[in-house]
């Protein structure tokens, strides 16, 4: 009977174990399935050059606020009335609000000649973690072409993968509809409405930029794609903001070339975006910014010594220069350009 029962016992264990082990193997498959199931969710989320889907405004989650500044463009533009919701394609975002600082690059392509990946490099690194963590650098694709906006968003997803993680740089890209195709310069025939034409198309990408960035930050700064940041300048630029001692500027000029190195209060953005938009079509936007002035500051008649000393206390200029223009090869096909800051 002992035999008995002890082979009993014997049996009644090995079938515990049994099903222990069935159990534990199944638990096994089951978190298998649960882990294999997460880093496919990561890697999908991670894998952003091979997922270019667009994520709307009318898709954006409901407790997201998209500003109704785009529908200023409306008015300007007739062809885009009947259009929805106008906004950008967020091809890489997390909706990062809340900062002190939004730098805007608008990019688009030129051909075999590129910068953008040496002046992302240059701002980026040159920013400690905690200016990082209080900004979001904005790369909009202003460009028709699918393959550069793959080739940018290749190019951005390696290089600066933790920024991209933590939110703090985003690529958007200008949904085609919004220019009308009297900006297509390729269907012009002499080289000077080719000029226009493309002059036009920039105020218009600086524009989108802006309305896109303003929600996002205190201030915004202007940068381009072809360009190099100093060492610490964006620890001299918060510093420098945080001494002003008047309150009553315009903006500030961190670079004296062109539309490079301008910060502006975000609260101020739609004006100037109004302003540029009425003009898009007269002259460049760095010209615009400067007629902003004669119109905001100087009476009619007025003596040009007394507008001039109001105008440099609203328009203040650092020096020497944070930015510096590397670009040679023009955004414009065909066109060299060998401008350099002389303040830098």
């Amino acid at each position: 009977n002992r035999l008995i029962n002890c082979r009993n016992h014997i049996l009644e264990f090995k079938e515990n174990m049994l099903h222990l082990r069935n159990k534990t193997e199944k638990n096994s498959q089951e978190m298998m399935k649960v882990l294999n199931r997460i880093k496919y969710e990561i890697t999908k989320r991670e894998n952003l050059s091979g997922n270019l889907v667009a994520q709307k405004a009318d898709i954006l989650n409901k407790n997201e606020t998209v500003s109704n500044t785009f529908e200023d463009l409306k008015f300007f533009f007739p062809h885009i009335r009947k259009e929805g919701r106008i906004y950008p394609d967020v091809i890489i975002g997390k909706g990062k609000t809340g900062v002190s600082f939004a730098l805007g690059i608008s990019t688009v392509n030129r051909g075999n000649y590129s910068y953008l990946k040496q002046t992302l490099t240059s701002v980026v690194s040159r920013m400690t973690l905690s200016e990082e963590k209080d900004s979001v650098v904005i790369v909009s694709v202003a460009d028709s072409n699918e393959d550069y906006l793959h080739s940018v968003v290749k190019m951005i997803t390696r290089k600066f993968k933790r920024q991209v993680r933590s939110g703090s740089l985003e690529v958007i890209s200008i949904p085609a509809f919004l220019y009308s195709s009297m900006l297509n310069a390729k269907h012009l025939a002499e080289a000077s409405q080719k000029l226009a034409s493309w002059q036009t198309k920039q105020v218009l990408d600086f524009c989108i930029l802006m309305l896109y960035a303003q929600p996002k930050a205190k201030y915004y700064l202007q940068l381009e794609d072809d360009i190099i940041a100093k060492e610490m300048y964006f620890t001299k630029i918060t510093d420098f903001v945080g001494n002003i001692s008047s309150n009553n500027w315009f903006f500030i000029e961190f670079s004296m070339l062109g539309f490079i190195g301008k910060l502006f209060r975000s609260e101020d953005l739609t004006h100037f975006v109004r302003f540029f938009l009425m003009f898009y079509k007269e002259k460049p936007i760095d010209w615009l910014l400067n007629d902003i002035f004669q119109v905001k500051v100087c009476d009619t008649g007025e003596d040009l010594g007394n507008c001039t000393k109001r105008k440099k206390q609203i328009r203040i200029r650092y020096k020497p220069s944070l930015f510096q223009h590397v670009g040679i090869h023009s955004s414009f096909p065909g066109k060299e350009q060998y401008e350099k800051d002389v303040y830098y």
